[in-house]
């Protein structure tokens, strides 16, 4: 294990703005883990694939980046079967190891950006499949004690976009392994969300099983979001609002065309990129930052950006939306300054 000092984090978190930490160290198991909680720093962050945040100044502190590998059939079912994967496994390569292995459940999250064990605490979710309909457990080490501690579903209060380890728990706990229950043939294919149904159905039959589904969600995820390896991004920036039944009718009257969804407690999701796009965000810039020309939601840095030009542009929008709709955008994405 070996600690770096004054380290340059603009390479480890995909908005790639400069900034740096007082330490970083990696870890690839949990001996190595508990040893570097025990380092002597007051501040600790625990980063996974560092695309779910963004650092807008230096960090006065420790990083610690977790590296946990591996995964494995923990059980075996007749229809189904637990998958044990550790938390600094790449989301996407895993999607597609369950893939491979005829495991269905995760394949409308395939090319989700970061780690396994950054997925329960987002409750990460896209067309119709959230993370937590096939959580079973995780396992986490107590940063203030070392001790390790089994969280089952009930105890993850997940949400949208949201989870216990964002609220009560956040900063207290590091997630090492997560167990997913997923299901045997024959698969029940979930392709009615968004614009997947359409292009599901232009697949030949042959093709219509969880590999062509996955390679349908890839195709539309590509055509939607830059690649963060050509231009610094951290994905959707905002959450999609949920709103009151009234709230929608109201607003629907003013903008017949808003795009909504069905969300829990018979409240309605509404598509936050449309929001933006409405108020002439889409493709536009403010310094070296911008919204991406293709989708309004996802803000990228157009090379050397600032966190002040980050927050600015965060502000401005957030304003814009407020004012033409009266709605609050909430973000998506964690931001450490």
């Amino acid at each position: 294990m070996q600690i770096k000092k004054a380290a340059e984090l603009k390479a480890i978190h995909t908005f790639g703005l400069k900034a740096k930490s007082d330490a970083l160290v990696a870890v690839k198991n949990v001996s190595e883990l508990r040893e570097a909680l025990r380092l002597p720093y007051k501040k600790k962050l625990i980063l996974g694939g560092g695309s779910n945040l963004v650092f807008v100044k230096d960090f006065k502190g420790l990083i610690i980046k977790n590296e946990l590998k591996g995964f494995h059939v923990a059980r075996s079912f007749k229809k189904s079967v637990h998958v044990t994967c550790k938390a600094g496994e790449n989301w996407h390569e895993f999607v597609l190891w369950c893939i491979n292995k005829n495991f269905a459940g995760i394949e409308n999250l395939s090319l989700i950006p970061g780690t396994v064990g950054a997925a329960p605490i987002q409750n990460i979710g896209a067309y119709g499949v959230e993370l937590k309909d096939v959580f079973v457990k995780l396992k986490a080490i107590e940063i203030k004690t070392g001790k390790e501690k089994v969280f089952w579903k009930k105890d993850c209060a997940f949400g949208y976009r949201n989870s216990f380890f964002k609220n009560k728990g956040k900063g207290k706990y590091v997630i090492t392994a997560v167990t997913f229950k997923l299901s045997r043939k024959p698969h029940q294919l979930l392709t009615k969300y968004g614009s997947i149904a359409k292009e599901f159905a232009k697949l030949p039959k042959k093709a219509q099983s969880i590999k062509g589904l996955s390679e349908v969600v890839i195709k539309i995820r590509k055509s939607k979001l830059p690649d963060p390896a050509k231009i610094g991004n951290c994905g959707s920036f905002f959450k999609n609002p949920i709103i009151s039944k009234k709230k929608f009718t109201s607003l629907k009257e003013n903008f017949p065309q808003i795009p909504n969804y069905p969300a829990s407690g018979s409240k309605v999701k509404l598509a936050a990129g449309w929001l933006i796009d409405q108020c002439g965000w889409k493709g536009k810039k403010l310094g070296k930052v911008g919204c991406f020309k293709n989708q309004a939601l996802v803000i990228v840095n157009h090379g050397d950006a600032t966190g002040g030009e980050l927050l600015n542009i965060i502000k401005q929008i957030k304003e814009s939306v407020k004012t033409k709709f009266k709605i609050e955008l909430e973000e998506e994405v964690n931001i450490i300054n």
